[in-house]
């Protein structure tokens, strides 16, 4: 794992910074949207004190954060999620943070991150259990050219790819080589059918270098659709390494002048992009969701009762 490099403590972190001859910290955060934010600090502003207390920004300048008159916010580094970006030309050491009001000293109320870290604390305090597992498959899609625009007179998109079954009749550098299957057939084809097999190894292995579990990689059902695999994770380690996950993709993606997207469905008539996303419960390192005597399937009544909760709550999940 070449590139990951992460610390139990603050005083770790200041040290390797030192030591290393680290040029650059590249602090992230996430937006109740779902996107990464950065700010990019000199080692002489991320010293043992300032990953404690956190490093200041404005809020208000964050789509659903705060207001101008709130918007005093701190990210604060966790030492633990830390990796070395091979897609700087510096180096240049990443860490993701968590958000907190320097007023209450509290975790931000619309942090994504904080967000986990209180469901977690909440159901170890209501005892229920000590473990939140998280598993995600998270589709994706892989364009060579993408399109779009809206004006006064028209609304546009369009998106292509070498694998397009719409390309079979056209130009391909001066000669097309075939290989294209109907809309819904692309599920596990070897190259030439497959043409991002060597993309998608570097997407994987470049994530398993900077600390990701990394397990798989395929084609998906859909026309220039894909999937990576690592293992599933406790909740808030998990979530740090989706987003690095997509970090990864999108990037490594460009560096072949191609495109990554996780937009639910981008081709009419082909199927879209989901994320399966196993979950689990566990205490004192048993699995809560698992009963030998279970009527069904040998699920605990916790996890019937868990089912119904996420089809209750279904609306708001994915709002």
């Amino acid at each position: 794992m070449k590139y990951q490099c992460s610390f139990k403590s603050a005083k770790d972190m200041a040290q390797y910074i030192k030591a290393e001859g680290i040029e650059l910290i590249d602090a992230v955060f996430c937006d109740p949207l779902g996107l990464w934010h950065h700010c990019t600090f000199c080692p002489n502003q991320v010293e043992e004190d300032d990953i404690k207390d956190g490093l200041p920004f404005d809020g208000s300048s964050i789509r659903l954060f705060c207001s101008i008159e709130n918007s005093d916010m701190a990210m604060v580094p966790d030492p633990s999620s830390c990796w070395i970006d091979p897609f700087c030309d510096r180096k240049t050491l990443h860490v993701t943070c968590s958000i907190k009001n320097p007023q209450t000293n509290q975790g931000f109320a619309r942090d994504p991150r904080s967000v986990a870290a209180r469901c977690l604390e909440f159901v170890k305090k209501e005892g229920i259990a000590d473990t939140i597992i998280i598993g995600p498959e998270a589709e994706f899609f892989i364009f060579d050219d993408v399109k779009y625009g809206v004006s006064n007179n028209e609304m546009f998109f369009k998106v292509d790819g070498v694998e397009g079954y719409w390309n079979t009749g056209s130009e391909q550098g001066g000669a097309n080589l075939a290989h294209r299957v109907p809309p819904k057939n692309w599920y596990f084809p070897v190259p030439p059918i497959d043409t991002t097999m060597n993309l998608r190894g570097e997407m994987l292995l470049t994530m398993g270098d900077m600390g990701v579990p990394i397990e798989k990689h395929h084609h998906e059902v859909a026309t220039c659709q894909s999937e990576l695999g690592f293992t599933c994770r406790p909740m808030i380690e998990c979530a740090d390494m989706l987003m690095t996950y997509k970090y990864v993709i999108k990037n490594v993606a460009r560096k072949y002048g191609k495109t990554a997207t996780f937009m639910p469905k981008p081709i009419f008539g082909d199927n879209g992009t989901g994320m399966h996303v196993h979950q689990s419960l566990w205490k004192d390192g048993k699995p809560l969701f698992f009963d030998e005597n279970g009527k069904y399937v040998k699920l605990s009544q916790m996890c019937t009762h868990y089912i119904g909760g996420l089809l209750k709550h279904a609306p708001a999940v994915l709002a």
